[in-house]
């Protein structure tokens, strides 16, 4: 209101304003009303600013103008006018005025005269879409007040000014979705043809928030269905006929659940059965209970009253399984406590009212109210007051009516002091931390929009050792990693040093780094220079990793030439160095021997001042180590004391983390490898090494000394023995990573091989930003496996590379020609000959040169290991290409099909990126991939590592179907007890000891056997029922004659009889 007595200065701006008013209120014409306009847009913008529309008076006439649009319409065109102006040309500092007069400016989209409809059209959409993301939820109420109006041209209009909102903040409409759908439901079903038209507009437009590719094709029939009752089935069976595998967010729920909740009352069976279907299967892929807590009180009560009182057993069973993933989805969510915001908006907008100049403070109280506003929304949907909330509402209006400077500090003092408002409201005396208490947080944590943990508690006390326990993907590592980070807001990193030990050592770009250096250089955490040699002297290095068990020599050896067991011995050395009060391991058993397991556990268990969070699938290690039990359930981390044993007692239904195989229906296929050619039995070699002799260059150690050993279809062989003792390196010379001193490896010219190495995450490193289907895609593009092709015995050495390029001038002066490369390969004469195009030869020249004439050109010397690489890259290529694998096609779907086969869902397979994987299922990823060409021999190096005993069985179970050859490296006896009845040992002295394959024999006569039998049962009919009579004796039954074979006496008889005539009647 403005001040009812005026003086000097002030009486002058009053009259003054209320002229310009009066023009643009009840100017005799257009002109005279626009030229009003522009007066006060002039008034405006200048000196007078906002006082013009506030403590004038301006904002009350042009209120009372909207208002007497009944009376006179065209008092209404000027005011709507004005504001248009107003908005064009000061949008920060009239916006809150404007949003004050929407109800009013609204009421005209129902004027009589079309000049005033489009001016108010006009109007809010220049305001709808000039607003900031953070004005949609303050502008919504009035819109929804809007669509409740007896006059449908008024609905029509804010229907209108939904859809041109959503378009400019498509985000941040996407947000209030939840409640914008039942607000537009009811104008989607109106009777007039406008406003229905309207509602599809502005719903459609609101929904392209949706993101989800398995409900965005069918989003315009289920708005189509929300009007339209009797759309109903038929959209429903399109869902019903859609597979989902994408998170459902909060948006996909709330246009689904209209439909639904339709479905679940109606009053056909048949329909609340769909409904219950659909329930259950996008419940399952809800990722965020806070996205279904606000549906979950609307379906619960429906689907748990169907489940009781529909008539037909099998309908309620779907209700009741649908009730339940419906209920699981949810969790606690919809019983959260939400507090009231800590501040009402009044609060908001006194403390706003005390940063700006008091001589200001009246003048600017649209905008302070409208500021204020914003702020408490953000408030109520987030329950904080982000800094960048008020950079947004606050801080550009303040600056336009304050200056840049003044307005930002102002903003900045504004947000400080509503931020201690809000934390002091939140504190509350809780807990009361003991001595040995750690932390006690109550925290969230998400990883790639998925939420791995809800409002969950974590309570570590000192000098405990608690494990982690939950299945693959549960977000364990994930967890440890967040901590170790910093990137867990409540827990307390400034008071704790924490460290995190992984496989995956980092700083290891320099292979020729030390082991010592390693651990003086070597980043911990965040900080940003070596706290280990700050804090300790070279000696105390030293000792510690003695500890660890590392003699001087190795001290003083290259960390790339360590196996994975001492790699991780290594980690461990550098976070006792660092001092951590908690340390949290990953894996920690992985790669190690029995002996170094028991030396890890006596370790651990001598500590007495530090905490240790364990992620392990050894139980034998987690019973030994652990004193507590962290469990996730249901995004929740629950807290059990005592070790695995007295966890499972605690809560049988875990019984299965003892257990190899499989208790939830996890089954994993490898594929048929299929036919090798001139492999008549199982037991016949299809790889093997002789008299190998390796020592890797620069090094005078002999890992592997006249070792022989050969592969078969029927072989089940675990390789064992102590960390260093040559295990992978064995294998790396078979599958052609290395190439032995002395010795032969020999691999059946049509053998597909798979292999995963011990650290098998390098296969994927340089891929991490691929979906696991695309890395398959890339890996077998082309028909060949890139992976195959990148060995380092495939690649040229600089003198090889010349000799296949550059002709020799002796080998010239002598007529013998080089080979540059082998093009092709065929089988004369019961021999391979190999097409070879020749150095300084056009491919006219080309010629097929049998294997043995290779040969002598590699003991002649006039090739050396280059050709023999060449030689091999073509079997492999050949290999590839010549069976079943060139078949299959690279497609998303066939794919995934077979990532389906080592339970790695669609969720992750098709949709995740590999970088977001948890170890397990980067695993998986590996394992799939690698069996893609349906190898003869799959060889696994650790493969037991990161996989949930879960996976374990499951691969367990199809080891033990597969028709080729298995080699695997493990230290989890117990797995390799289950599946393989051969031991090689190697024992460290550079020999194998080979234990067990006299079971071969045994196998291939058995197959034998059965493969004989099936020959001799050959066309025999076992379903053919023999057939007695009253006394036993069995009834010969007689062969019928083929119609072709009858005569025409007999056809004609069979005729008759079956028309029921007596044959002998004419006789």
């Amino acid at each position: 209101e403005r001040p009812k007595k005026v003086f000097g200065t002030m009486a002058a701006l009053v009259t003054n304003v209320d002229d310009v008013m009066e023009k643009i209120i009840n100017g005799a014409d257009l002109e005279t009303k626009q030229a009003g306009v522009a007066e006060l847009t002039a008034i405006v913008s200048g000196p007078t600013g906002l006082a013009a529309l506030t403590t004038l008076g301006g904002s009350a006439l042009l209120e009372k103008a909207l208002m007497d649009r009944a009376k006179d319409n065209e008092r209404a065109e000027g005011a709507i006018l004005a504001l248009t102006s107003l908005f064009a040309a000061e949008p920060k500092l009239v916006e809150g005025s404007v949003m004050g007069l929407l109800p009013a400016v609204y009421e005209c989209f129902d004027d009589r005269k079309g000049a005033v409809k489009t001016a108010t059209a006009a109007l809010c959409e220049q305001v709808m879409k000039n607003v900031s993301p953070i004005c949609v939820r303050p502008v919504l109420p009035s819109l929804y007040a809007a669509l409740q109006h007896v006059m449908w041209t008024v609905k029509e209009g804010a229907l209108k000014c939904l859809m041109w909102l959503a378009e400019a903040q498509r985000n941040a409409v996407g947000e209030c979705l939840v409640d914008i759908v039942p607000a537009v439901s009811d104008c989607l079903s109106d009777t007039k043809k406008q406003v229905s038209k309207a509602a599809r507009d502005a719903m459609a437009q609101a929904c392209l928030v949706i993101a989800n590719p398995d409900i965005l094709p069918l989003v315009p029939d289920v708005i189509k269905t929300i009007g339209d009752i009797t759309r109903t089935e038929k959209t429903m069976d399109k869902l019903l006929g859609t597979t989902f595998v994408t998170q459902i967010d909060q948006p996909t729920l709330a246009i689904m659940v209209p439909i639904l909740t339709r479905s679940l009352v109606d009053r056909r069976q048949l329909m609340k059965r769909k409904a219950a279907l659909v329930i259950d299967n996008m419940c399952k892929l809800v990722a965020n209970p806070m996205d279904m807590a606000p549906f979950g009180p609307i379906l619960e009560p429906k689907l748990a009253a169907n489940a009781e009182e529909i008539a037909s057993e099998e309908i309620r069973e779907f209700c009741s399984i649908a009730l339940a993933t419906l209920r699981l989805a949810m969790g606690d969510a919809a019983d959260t406590f939400v507090p009231d915001p800590a501040m009402t908006v009044s609060a908001m907008a006194d403390e706003l009212g005390a940063v700006v100049p008091p001589a200001k403070k009246a003048e600017l109280r649209s905008l302070i109210a409208h500021s204020a506003a914003m702020c408490h929304a953000e408030l109520s949907a987030h329950q904080r007051l982000e800094p960048e909330v008020s950079a947004v509402a606050v801080q550009p209006y303040l600056e336009r009516v304050m200056g840049a400077v003044e307005g930002k500090a102002a903003s900045e003092a504004y947000h400080t002091k509503c931020e201690g408002i809000i934390s002091a409201a939140a504190k509350e005396e809780g807990y009361e931390m003991q001595p040995d208490d750690l932390c006690h947080i109550v925290f969230s944590l998400a990883y790639g929009g998925k939420v791995l943990l809800q409002n969950s508690k974590m309570h570590l006390k000192k000098g405990r050792r608690y494990g982690l326990i939950g299945p693959n993907g549960v977000g364990k590592t994930t967890l440890m990693r967040a901590i170790a980070n910093n990137q867990l807001d409540e827990f307390p990193n400034d008071i704790l040093r924490t460290i995190f030990v992984e496989h995956d050592l980092d700083n290891n770009e320099d292979e020729e780094i030390t082991v010592i250096n390693w651990v003086k250089t070597s980043f911990v955490g965040s900080d940003d220079h070596s706290i280990i040699s700050k804090e300790n002297t070279e000696e105390q290095i030293i000792d510690g990793l003695k500890r660890m068990g590392f003699t001087d020599e190795r001290i003083y050896q290259t960390v790339e030439s360590l196996s994975g067991g001492w790699k991780m011995k290594l980690a461990l050395s550098r976070a006792m160095l660092y001092n951590a009060q908690i340390m949290m391991l990953d894996e920690p058993t992985n790669h190690m021997d029995t002996a170094k397991v028991q030396e890890l556990m006596d370790y651990l268990n001598g500590l007495k001042e530090v905490t240790c969070l364990l992620v392990s699938h050894d139980t034998k290690f987690l019973d030994q180590v652990c004193t507590d039990i962290l469990h996730y359930e249901t995004r929740k981390l629950v807290t059990y004391p005592g070790n695995l044993s007295a966890f499972v007692e605690q809560r049988p239904a875990s019984r299965s983390y003892f257990e190899l195989k499989s208790t939830q229906g996890l089954v994993w296929d490898f594929p048929d490898p299929g036919f090798l050619e001139g492999v008549k039995t199982t037991t016949k070699a299809i790889a093997k090494c002789s008299n190998i002799t390796f020592a890797y260059p620069g090094t005078t150690k002999v890992i592997l000394r006249n070792v022989t050993m050969q592969c078969a279809l029927a072989s089940r062989v675990a390789c064992v023995g102590p960390n260093g003792a040559g295990k992978s390196t064995l294998v790396k010379c078979l599958v052609g990573d290395h190439e032995p001193q002395e010795g032969e490896v020999w691999k059946h010219p049509h053998l597909r091989m798979a292999y995963v190495s011990q650290h098998a995450f390098h296969h994927v490193e340089n891929h991490l930003d691929k979906s696991p289907v695309e890395y398959v895609q890339w890996r077998y593009s082309g028909g060949v496996d890139k992976e195959s092709e990148q060995k380092d015995t495939l690649q040229f050495t600089d003198e090889e590379l010349k000799r296949t390029t550059v002709r020799d001038p002796e080998l010239a002066k002598a007529g013998i020609n080089q080979v540059e490369k082998i093009l092709g390969r065929r089988k004369r004469h019961n021999e391979f000959e190999y097409e070879c195009k020749f150095v300084s030869v056009s491919e006219e020249g080309n010629l097929f040169v049998p294997m043995d004439e290779l040969e002598n050109m590699i003991a002649s010397g006039w090739h050396k290991d280059e050709l023999r690489k060449m030689i091999t890259a073509m079997d492999e290529k050949l290999a590839m290409m010549n069976s079943i694998v060139a078949q299959r096609q690279l497609t998303t779907g066939g794919i995934q099909s077979h990532l389906d086969r080592y339970g790695l869902e669609a969720e992750f397979g098709t949709y995740g990126k590999i970088r977001g994987l948890s170890g397990g299922q980067k695993v998986k990823v590996v394992m799939g991939s690698s069996m893609w060409n349906c190898p003869h021999l799959l060889v696994l190096d650790e493969p037991t590592n990161y996989l949930d005993r879960e996976s374990l069985g499951a691969m367990a179970a199809a080891i033990r179907l597969y028709k080729g050859g298995i080699l695997l490296i493990t230290h989890n006896s117990e797995f390799s007890q289950t599946v393989c009845p051969e031991t090689w040992l190697c024992p460290g002295d550079g020999g194998l000891k080979i234990s067990g394959a006299e079971w071969m024999e045994a196998a291939e006569k058995a197959r034998a056997a059965a493969a004989k039998k099936a020959e001799l049962l050959k066309g025999f009919d076992a379903d053919v029922e023999e057939k007695t009579d009253a006394f036993g004796n069995k009834i010969k039954e007689e062969e019928k004659k083929p119609d072709a074979k009858l005569s025409r006496k007999d056809k004609l008889k069979q005729k008759k009889k079956k028309k029921g005539e007596d044959d002998g009647a004419g006789w």
